[in-house]
């Protein structure tokens, strides 16, 4: 039966370290809940499959957050907000903005320029590793999972590898629940690409921030102020926290799991399609940002008021498309297991074939390099973000011994 007294409490510390059995208790009741979220607000969170598709497409769901701002700073959602969070982009827009901006940056993410990619990233990892093969041991979430995305996303737009660890930083604080800590973060990460935006229109070079800028600045109109300083943050955020906790979560089912890992340490070739299976199994977005109702509306059988905030568990989504003893089971050879790790319809994540290619090159790497990877204790238990809209692990203590050439 589905719940609608507001009790439920999501996203806290709790509720997120034993993420997977929550979920599977709300889908045993019901494929769409009335809860609370950690900082309060109340949102209908959609928790199966099916249910999750039919929200993730619904033409009276709007992303566009500005007509609820006023509400929204109130509570302290500066998140998804333009100039102060991650807004005023395509994540934040509804067609026919969105349309217009992901345009303007799609060319850049298309599965052959990620293709292309490939033996860059595959450099980058063999760096990182190198610096921590001779230690027999690593956090591989500080040493691996964190800094690869960030240094391709980087070397993409065009930031400065010195600022790296600050970006970190601030998307990492910024992803959290509102709290003071957060909304600096949020403020310092778009003043610092505000001035960066105003560097390269100085002196212009050959990346993706700058071609941006000539968009703006050639063609202004196509891209406004606030659009072009929202599309740089979007950038810099979704174009590496989702892989960040992809790789990680990949890593910890793999270490959970060690004859899968056998598997494609000894069968590389099967690491692409694997990838697919990592993100049913444990999906790095937990839960969409907040969709908004633009009239009354009816889902999975329950009336949603205009004004209302929508959520989907893309988490709960993945372990909702198998019977419930399979849907727990990590198997590397599935054939297309289904999942909505990248969403679904008009906002489908424009960086998944980026993040595709990152996890698998990343993945085919590490495993050739550190062939014994085990956990440092395996009787310690993996720390899971403790707040925030998506899931990864804290830290990935290991053990190995790194192949010889």
């Amino acid at each position: 039966m589905t719940t609608r007294d507001d009790t439920i409490l999501v996203g806290t510390p709790d509720f997120k370290a034993h993420a997977h059995a929550r979920y599977a208790e709300l889908r045993a009741r019901g494929p769409i809940h009335r809860v609370r979220s950690a900082d309060g607000s109340a949102v209908w969170l959609v928790v199966e499959y099916e249910l999750g598709r039919e929200a993730l497409a619904h033409p009276k769901l709007s992303k566009d957050p500005e007509p609820f701002a006023e509400r929204l700073r109130a509570a302290g959602q500066h998140i998804m907000l333009a100039g102060s969070g991650f807004g005023g982009n395509m994540l934040t827009a509804d067609p026919p903005e969105h349309t217009r901006l992901r345009r303007l940056v799609s060319k850049a993410f298309t599965a052959g320029a990620a293709e292309r990619l490939a033996p860059r990233i595959e450099q980058l990892s063999h760096t990182l590793l190198d610096a921590v093969a001779p230690a027999g041991q690593a956090d591989l979430v500080a040493a691996f999972t964190r800094p690869l995305p960030m240094a391709v996303i980087c070397e993409l737009l065009g930031v400065p590898g010195e600022r790296r660890a600050d970006l970190q930083r601030w998307t990492r604080e910024g992803m959290s629940n509102p709290s003071a800590e957060q909304r600096a973060a949020l403020l310092s990460l778009n003043s610092y690409l505000r001035g960066l935006l105003d560097d390269k229109r100085r002196t212009p070079t050959g990346d993706l921030l700058s071609q941006l800028i000539r968009v703006h600045d050639d063609d202004h109109g196509r891209l406004s102020d606030t659009e072009l300083l929202g599309t740089a943050v979007l950038l810099v955020v979704a174009g590496h926290e989702t892989t960040v906790n992809l790789l990680g979560n990949a890593l910890a089912a793999l270490l959970d799991h060690p004859e899968q890992a056998a598997r494609l340490t000894a069968r590389p070739d099967l690491i692409p399609a694997a990838v697919e299976e990592f993100l049913r199994y444990d999906a790095p977005v937990e839960t969409t940002p907040a969709r908004f109702a633009t009239e009354d509306l009816t889902l999975g059988g329950q009336r949603i008021k205009a004004g209302q905030a929508v959520a989907v568990a893309l988490t709960s989504a993945g372990r909702d498309t198998l019977p419930p003893d399979e849907s727990c089971r990590l198997d590397v050879t599935r054939a297309e297991p289904r999942h909505l790790a990248f969403g679904h319809g008009v906002h489908y994540c424009l960086g998944a074939p980026l993040a595709r290619i990152e996890a698998a090159a990343g993945l085919r790497v590490l495993l050739s390099r550190l062939p014994d990877l085990a956990w440092a204790d395996p009787s310690a238990q993996v720390r899971w973000l403790p707040a925030g809209i998506t899931r990864g692990p804290v830290a990935l203590p290991v053990r190995f011994t790194a192949a010889t050439a």
